[in-house]
């Protein structure tokens, strides 16, 4: 038999072990989506472009309609990039891979903040990138400057960026969004800034962008995509943008691979990004979930967490439960009934947990009801 991509063997597969199909009744704060329904304005003209014919071939970057509507999207945050810079992809995770494919090769250091979500370690080991987990501070998961500095070497050539936060659900100050920044300026690197949860904010800071500050739009690509703010994770939409020179080696990485998303649901996504009530309404419930929960996570013993800034997930250190992560998770299933996702699965996420307030307020009461129960007993 043939050998294998001498790679594979190094790529994980995230959380996929411990996000199965739990038994019947099980708490999921597991699975990292909302539990919301699209909502029907944007499912309707998806169903419209099928009955048009909306069926063939189109532009492999997305129809110049939808690159138009995400750049005038952008513009909310200070991005300001051309509609022709702009490529809609089959998800963020494309976009994410399309940009580490376009600006490295193999041997190149990427900074990491540790725990970062494990799709990144895996798509940089699948391309031969070298992934570095700069650890972030415990006490409220955001980034340490002397550590991320430290860890810079004459390989490093860029550093990825998640705010808000999968898993940790901080937002970065724009102190701190300026200081990297300045850093990737020092040390001429590349940021790939992941901003799929850039709308999921409580805090009274926002997400800010490094292409807003000195040096940062001529090194910055820009990712995001359709999946949270709008409940529509499986329609597999995302985007990318930056550089005029980055975007034209992206759009070859699209023509080679994907040719395009598909052509009936461009408009569908030009109707996103038009509706305020409906991302509104998700973004108030997701804030009363975040409180509710943190709120019922403090009542119980051995875990503690700050509470989240953004996104919809909790990062909660357990080590004073005596267990270390793996243990509390496999037990938390088999005893409580209760899925969360080990923190050990991403490096630097030892002893820690991370759970999603995805689901309804009635699961996240009988779900923290039943870790309560299980841990004080």
């Amino acid at each position: 038999m043939p050998s294998l991509n001498s790679n594979i063997g190094e790529v994980g597969r995230g959380f996929a072990a411990f996000l199965a199909p739990p038994p019947e009744g099980t708490v999921r704060f597991s699975v990292g989506q909302p539990n919301f329904r699209t909502p029907d304005v944007i499912v309707d003209c998806a169903k419209a472009a099928l009955d048009e014919g909306q069926h063939g071939y189109t532009r492999s970057q997305g129809s110049e309609k939808i690159c138009s509507a995400v750049a005038t999207h952008l513009e909310k945050y200070d991005i300001s990039t051309d509609a022709n810079d702009v490529v809609i992809t089959p998800g963020c995770k494309q976009a994410l891979l399309y940009a580490m494919m376009s600006c490295l090769n193999p041997g190149d250091e990427v900074l990491l903040l540790a725990p970062a979500w494990p799709s990144y370690d895996g798509m940089l080991k699948l391309i031969g990138a070298v992934p570095i987990h700069v650890p972030v501070s415990r006490d409220n998961y955001h980034p340490r400057m002397d550590l991320l500095e430290a860890a810079v070497t004459p390989k490093t050539k860029a550093i990825l960026i998640n705010s808000p936060n999968n898993p940790t659900g901080a937002v970065y100050f724009p102190e701190e969004i300026a200081a990297i920044t300045a850093l990737a300026v020092e040390y001429d690197m590349w940021i790939f800034d992941d901003m799929i949860y850039s709308d999921l904010v409580y805090s009274n800071h926002t997400y800010v962008s490094p292409a807003t500050f000195p040096g940062g739009i001529e090194r910055t690509l820009t990712i995001g995509g359709w999946s949270k703010i709008w409940a529509m994770t499986g329609w597999r939409l995302g985007w990318i943008t930056g550089p005029s020179a980055v975007m034209e080696a992206v759009k070859t990485c699209q023509a080679s691979s994907a040719s395009h998303v598909p052509t009936f649901l461009m408009d569908a996504g030009v109707v996103a990004l038009g509706l305020a009530e409906e991302p509104k309404k998700f973004l108030e419930d997701f804030s009363e979930r975040r409180d509710i929960f943190h709120a019922l996570l403090e009542e119980i013993p051995g875990i503690n967490a700050p509470k989240p800034e953004g996104a919809f997930y909790i990062l909660a250190d357990i080590t004073e439960t005596g267990m270390d992560d793996i243990e509390f998770a496999t037990k938390a299933l088999e005893i409580a009934n209760v899925q969360v996702i080990p923190g050990s699965l991403m490096p630097g996420g030892e002893g820690l947990i991370r759970m999603s307030y995805g689901t309804d307020l009635e699961q996240i009461y009988e779900g923290c009801k039943r870790l309560k129960t299980w841990l004080q007993g």
